[in-house]
């Protein structure tokens, strides 16, 4: 028992300390990626954020939605029904919006970027831009990761705005809550320091959703099993990750 928690300490420090390295290159190369690989990251955006607002778009207007009846149901029994706003702004700024949509983003642009890279890895595309003196690093991994990295806060920021909009839509029009009280009350209780932890919050969760999406395919076994192996990998260690972060964050904003 004790010999296997050891090997399983050593693993992961071994792998922790591995991926903190990567992370370093990555950011070292990142000015250079940015100014002479523009084109690049830009259609990284694209795939890694355009190409998933369907799927953010829709959940973000249902769980709006499901925000609104419940903070109805429960907020009724205090004569409350008028600050179900207050409730949805404050559940979709600070927490579900960052959180749900870092989940989405794992479970599709993840995916994509790791089965993505580990297939030019099995397929020994990455070892042939090697002998051609090109660096997959920056021509591969590079682009990938800041497309997340920029794309995360902006698909935070469209989940929570067509949340609020599903809010509205179920609070206002199907519970006639009175849409003045419904705005107000949640402008007046949303301050800069709110919408800092839900910005905040998106950044981190870019970072490490990305990170462990380009670490995980550029890492992976070069064969099909490895591969699908390395997907699986992303999306449960994203979710955990961006879990025990969101704790950690919101913990930091409480205490100061």
């Amino acid at each position: 028992m004790f010999r296997e928690t050891y090997i399983l300490l050593k693993e992961f420090v071994r792998t922790f300390g591995a991926l903190t390295i990567f992370l370093i290159d990555l950011l070292i190369l990142t000015p250079s990626v940015l100014f002479r690989r523009f084109r690049l990251v830009v259609d990284q955006v694209y795939n890694a954020g355009a190409l998933s607002l369907v799927i953010i778009m829709v959940c973000g207007l249902f769980v709006g939605g499901v925000l609104a009846l419940q903070g109805y149901a429960n907020l009724t029994r205090f004569g409350a029904e008028d600050a179900v706003g207050v409730f949805a702004g404050f559940a979709l700024i600070k927490e579900l919006g960052p959180v749900i949509t870092a989940l989405l983003f794992a479970g599709r642009a993840g995916t994509s970027l790791a089965s993505e890279i580990g297939l030019m890895k099995a397929t020994d595309q990455l070892s042939a831009m090697e002998m051609m003196a090109v660096d997959p690093i920056r021509r591969v991994v590079m682009p990938r990761f800041l497309g997340g990295v920029i794309a995360m806060p902006l698909l935070v920021a469209i989940f929570s705005m067509v949340g609020l909009l599903g809010a509205h839509l179920v609070g206002v029009s199907l519970l006639k809550i009175d849409v003045g009280a419904f705005w107000q009350q949640m402008q007046n209780s949303l301050d800069l320091r709110d919408v800092t932890e839900g910005i905040l919050k998106s950044i981190v969760f870019g970072f490490i959703a990305s990170l462990l999406a380009v670490w995980e395919g550029y890492n992976s076994i070069p064969t099909a099993e490895g591969v699908s192996r390395a997907t699986t990998r992303t999306v449960v260690t994203t979710a955990v990750a961006v879990l025990i972060t969101d704790f950690m964050i919101t913990a930091a904003f409480l205490r100061n």
